[in-house]
């Protein structure tokens, strides 16, 4: 099945019963109370290690929070849509943890945990992997899992479900519309339904955020796990190119591609990432997986991580009119940071992006391609290639094409093979200027450790090119006034989720993790959302 069926409607005490509320305290930080009579409140901004004490006490097993969660998946998500499909298998695979607790088997930190994860993750169950796309509905069943999906079920996670996504992971159309999907519909921001929740991740960050799950996974090629994750108001880790196995998923680019973790917590984060590592034969890039990275990343939370720091302070690609409104917003916030006795140093990127934006982008296309069509045609469908995709999109432009087109496709589709000197020197150029000329020279220079900026594409994008590791932690949400444009014209107000970042050099996880956990721990601004449906500014 796809969406659940005969889904409830929505709590009568939902996003009506909140219009009189007082939403907000100041102008960082939102009061908000729970919603009466919302399903099982415990789960709302429970963490792993709360669920596996209650499990371990007896209090709670695998089983009952799975029903809880499934539960409130059928009463919430007819409002956020973030689940493409339920995991039919969900609560055997509960069980079974539960029969191996009680046999004093437990696996680890995320044993009985559900979680969900996105739907371009191959799994080899009851599930389709689609990447929301309609040409795959109904293909073969993946041979098996994705070396990730293999990884989370050893370390006992239960996969409850699949998220929705922008199509192909967002790569098919010159615009687009985040979080939508031919097949899974639109999913929508779970603080204000009629926001973008950005993507391609858009399920996998709105599903945590909803507490539809305890946590889940994302997929990356360039903001496509830190934008739903700052979005949507949860943590967000990109990892280093490496850290995870990029095979079993439908790809955009092998020299940017991963996996990631999305949850409401930096500790949850951790406790993810440290389920899904590990060196797969099937991805020789894994090599280093094991040596270099970590098998428990929850060690390195430290709520005084921050003190020593050297930190590099990246505000240059705040630009625009309301430029210095949004710096000052981020101020106190930065001021935290050295307060918990880290060192701020403001620098500089040296490199012209703008100048390596078209490589950038022709560096996907080619990948792209070869990527794709080499994942097609092991998968087995009916369609093989991508240019069996651009002609099923243009047979069935009425349920695919609808909203906007598939240009991307096409531009792919026209490029040669991975040998074309246009490739190899735009890979050069990109690796070079986001990497050696810029994350990596701008450390060195000033000897820092790593780098703070507010969640913002720029930096993210800088990150994703390079291979480079990023975490997003959430603020909460900003209000912004109306303005006027340059021409005159009314901008009307409203609010959007911020984050703070910290990313730095490859395979420095456990570093940025425990800048972010201590971040988070003297900022608490995650905001629970309660799927208001629209925004309305204070008179």
């Amino acid at each position: 099945m796809s969406k659940m069926s005969n889904r409830r409607t929505f709590l009568k005490s939902g996003a009506a019963g909140l219009a009189g509320m007082a939403l907000f305290r100041d102008g960082t930080n939102i009061i908000v109370a729970a919603s009466d009579g919302e399903p099982f409140p415990e789960l709302v901004e429970v963490t792993i290690a709360s669920l596996q004490t209650g499990m371990k006490t007896g209090k709670l097993t695998s089983r009952r929070i799975t029903e809880m969660y499934l539960e409130r998946i059928e009463q919430i998500d007819s409002k956020t849509r973030a689940v493409i499909e339920i995991n039919p298998d969900a609560l055997a695979i509960a069980d079974q943890m539960d029969r191996e607790r009680k046999q004093k088997r437990v696996r680890g930190p995320m044993h009985g945990i559900p979680i969900m994860i996105k739907d371009n993750i191959d799994t080899a169950d009851k599930m389709m992997t689609t990447a929301g796309s309609l040409a795959l509905v109904g293909a073969p069943t993946p041979k098996k899992d994705a070396f990730v999906v293999t990884q989370l079920r050893k370390a006992g996670a239960v996969i409850i479900g699949k998220t929705n996504l922008s199509e192909w992971a967002n790569f098919r159309g010159n615009r687009s519309i985040s979080g939508w999907s031919g097949r899974g519909g639109q999913t929508n921001n779970p603080y204000f339904l009629d926001q973008n929740p950005c993507g391609s991740s858009s399920g996998s960050g709105v599903a945590p955020s909803a507490n539809l799950c305890a946590a889940a996974i994302g997929t990356e090629t360039n903001g496509s796990i830190i934008c739903p994750a700052n979005t949507n108001g949860v943590v967000g880790f990109k990892p280093t190119l490496g850290l995870i196995s990029r095979s079993g998923i439908i790809p955009i680019a092998h020299t940017q591609d991963t996996a990631g973790p999305m949850a409401r917590t930096v500790a949850d984060a951790a406790a993810l990432l440290s389920a899904m590592t590990g060196y797969d034969k099937e991805d020789p890039i894994t090599v280093d997986s094991p040596k270099r990275g970590a098998k428990d990343y929850t060690k390195f939370l430290d709520k005084n991580g921050l003190k020593g720091a050297r930190l590099g302070l990246v505000m240059q690609f705040i630009q625009g009119r309301t430029a210095e409104q949004t710096k000052a917003y981020y101020q106190p916030f930065i001021e935290k940071i050295r307060a918990a006795g880290a060192t701020v140093i403001d620098v500089t990127f040296t490199p012209d992006y703008s100048k390596v934006s078209a490589d950038r982008l022709n560096v996907l296309l080619y990948e792209f391609k070869a990527d794709l069509n080499k994942y097609l045609a092991a998968r087995g469908s009916k369609y093989k290639s991508l240019q069996d995709l651009i002609k099923f999109n243009d047979e069935n432009k009425e349920k695919e094409l609808k909203l906007f087109g598939q240009e991307l496709f096409a531009q792919a589709q026209a490029k040669g093979d991975l040998n074309d000197k246009g490739y190899v020197d735009a890979l050069a150029n990109v690796k070079r200027t986001s990497g050696a000329e810029g994350i990596d020279a701008v450390l060195a220079k000033d000897g820092l450790d790593a780098l703070v900026s507010p969640t913002t594409g720029a930096t993210w994008a800088i990150a994703a090119t390079a291979g480079y590791p990023y975490i997003t932690v959430p603020l909460g949400l900003r209000e912004i006034p109306a303005t006027t444009n340059q021409a005159g014209g009314a901008v009307p107000a409203t609010i959007t989720a911020t984050g703070m970042a910290f990313w730095g050099r490859a395979w420095s996880e456990p570093a940025l993790i425990k800048y972010a956990y201590a971040f988070e721990q003297i900022t608490k601004g995650r905001v629970t959302p309660r799927f208001l449906p629209k925004y309305e500014p204070r008179a």
